[in-house]
């Protein structure tokens, strides 16, 4: 399945745009389902369909769905005390009752990872089209899997789970419970929906669009997002300009905002026309709304699948022609040279650009390796490394 994750300057029409990239799929004959996290139903408003909790027919080929945070938030947290009984009493807690719960911030995000999931899992559509929030809010989302995961891996190391048949002797030693083995297992099911989240980003069909308006403020938006997708290996396959004024006007009050949006789109086109692409979109008037207003928007089609993000590893001759070195390149289209950081921590990598920071991996090849030097080249990010003589085997 296709998945399209959408995402932009705040205010900048990302629902509208969302809305219209699949009804225009979906009257094509693809069968798609279009997702929210928005707690107002500015989705449903947009298509004259109301969405929730249950997904809604909101035009032929076209489910909408709205997920509920606040029934998830209840499910999840009453099934959790249920689990936990014997700690809560241990401490004296009280519990709480489903009907007092109100979800904390961040539910709604949480909520629609588990819906974007389950949307993966079925065989009911072709298209998953994705509403995100703002972009710094969605970078955030998009990368709590991968976090979360790390995060369970080092509280709770699989490898400890061997103990199992020892807990209940060491619980009578110490005095205290220990861990019970359903915090094991509530560990392991966490693990593997994440990473369920986590590779639907990772496929290769998955790509991001990123909606702005052309000005001063949709220009930082778009380099500081841009930056950031490309750090979490996400591919922008388009940036769309959104609420183009026409270039000609007899409105002397306009003459000044329509020259400020096209000298923005010339700096978006020299910057991202070759890669993403900068697909314009013109303003209406008004805001959309219903099915005939989302026709009228000319917004692109969902192509092929496009290409892998890549990172490869390279191989050459050191500078000073003695010994060899490895480069892993990096594509960080937007990123500046002073805002970058790189810290080796054991077979871990953290890169900082901005705002913005991830752990990385080390391939196998480079964890031999100590790092010689990194350079910024061409929106690239290439970081040396040279093999270990301690690590790195004679004669390879």
């Amino acid at each position: 399945m296709r998945t399209i994750l959408i995402t932009g300057q705040g205010g900048s029409g990302r629902t509208t745009i969302a809305a219209a990239t699949a009804r225009k799929a979906a009257r094509e004959g693809t069968r798609t389902l279009v997702l929210s996290a928005d707690r107002t139903d500015t989705l449903g408003a947009i298509l004259g369909v109301p969405t929730g909790a249950d997904p809604v027919q909101a035009a032929p080929g076209l489910t909408a769905w709205r997920p509920d945070a606040a029934e998830d938030f209840r499910e999840d947290l009453v099934a959790f005390q249920e689990r936990s009984t014997s700690v809560l009493d241990l401490l004296g807690a009280s519990r709480l009752d489903a009907e007092e719960l109100t979800p904390l911030p961040g539910a709604e995000e949480l909520a629609l990872l588990r819906a974007l999931r389950d949307a993966a899992l079925s065989d009911a559509y072709d298209l998953l089209v994705v509403d995100l929030p703002p972009g710094p809010q969605a970078l955030a989302l998009l990368g709590l899997p991968e976090e979360l995961r790390r995060y369970l891996r080092r509280l709770l190391p699989p490898e400890r789970q061997a103990a199992r048949a020892l807990r209940p002797v060491l619980g009578r030693l110490a005095g205290v419970p220990m861990p019970a083995e359903w915090l094991y297992d509530t560990a392991a099911r966490w693990d593997l929906e994440l990473a369920a989240v986590q590779s639907v980003l990772e496929e290769r069909s998955t790509t991001v669009r990123l909606v702005a308006e052309p000005g001063p403020s949709g220009t930082d938006h778009v380099r500081t997002a841009t930056v950031g997708l490309a750090l979490r290996g996400l591919r922008v396959d388009v940036l769309l300009a959104n609420r183009v004024l026409p270039h000609t006007t007899h409105d002397t009050w306009l003459v000044g905002l329509i020259a400020q949006q096209r000298k923005a789109l010339e700096g978006w086109r020299d910057a991202y026309g070759g890669r993403p692409g900068v697909h314009e979109v013109a303003h209406l008037g008004s805001d959309p709304r219903g099915g005939d207003d989302l026709a009228a928007l000319d917004v692109p089609e969902v192509g092929p699948d496009p290409s892998p993000v890549e990172w490869p590893v390279t191989e050459r001759h050191a500078d000073d022609g003695d010994g060899r070195v490895f480069v892993w390149h990096i594509p960080l289209p937007g990123a500046i040279r002073e805002e970058l950081d790189l810290i080796r921590r054991g077979d871990e990598l953290v890169v900082t650009a901005g705002q913005f920071r991830r752990i990385l991996q080390l391939p196998s090849a480079l964890r031999r390796c100590t790092v010689d030097g990194a350079s910024l080249r061409e929106g690239e990010l290439r970081i040396r490394f040279a093999p270990d003589p301690d690590l790195w085997p004679e004669g390879r």
